[in-house]
């Protein structure tokens, strides 16, 4: 399966599911920015539940935008929020010590792009799975695409209806199972397990 899918912030499960199966995989990078999807965000298993974390953009008079010339907006402290925030969540959970030094350096150096962020969270994430991927990148924008298994609407939460199998989370007992949060819920739960569970799922 030759799969089109976009880069976001540490990704969600429906995500790292495609490109677990996925035989050769090429990430959008043409396409104009779009609020209120995953391209900037992650969903997170709190101690109340779900939790958005939200990277600040600083916002253009252009109205359309393309995704790669997005900047960060650091004047807010986001990193330390973000991380204080994945300690809250994972601390207790098996695995947040032994990966905590991988994940670090996003919360620590700043970036200045938003895209130059996402793939810095998924080489992170696949490092830490043992998941061995090649990608291309997109040259042009195409609406539609016949020639890849188009995935491109997984970054836009409400259009992502994946359902997967329950694993242990930490708050469960609190809050019952969450469904398709950020790949790092998987992560910090079960470890290199992980990435048997990403391959046994169906999107």
């Amino acid at each position: 399966m030759n799969i089109l899918i976009h880069p976001t912030y540490f990704p969600s499960i429906s995500h790292f599911v495609a490109m677990a199966k996925a035989d050769s995989i090429t990430f959008e990078v043409e396409d104009n920015f779009q609020k209120q999807t995953n391209r900037n965000r992650m969903y997170i298993y709190s101690p109340n539940g779900v939790q958005l974390l939200n990277i600040p953009v600083k916002h253009s008079k252009e109205l359309h935008q393309k995704f790669k010339d997005i900047r960060i907006e650091n004047a807010f402290d986001w990193q330390k929020n973000h991380f204080k925030s994945l300690e809250a969540a994972y601390r207790t959970s098996p695995f947040f010590e032994y990966f905590e030094d991988d994940i670090r350096p996003i919360f620590e150096k700043k970036q200045e792009f938003m895209m130059d962020l996402t793939f810095q969270t998924i080489e992170i994430v696949t490092d830490c799975l043992g998941m061995d991927i090649s990608f291309e990148k997109t040259e042009e924008y195409f609406h539609e695409r016949t020639d890849k298994t188009d995935f491109r609407h997984l970054t836009n939460g409400k259009k992502d209806h994946s359902q997967f199998e329950s694993y242990t989370q930490v708050f469960e007992e609190k809050h019952g199972y969450l469904n398709n949060l950020s790949i790092l819920d998987l992560l910090f739960n079960e470890g290199r397990y992980a990435m048997d569970y990403l391959k046994n799922q169906q999107l």
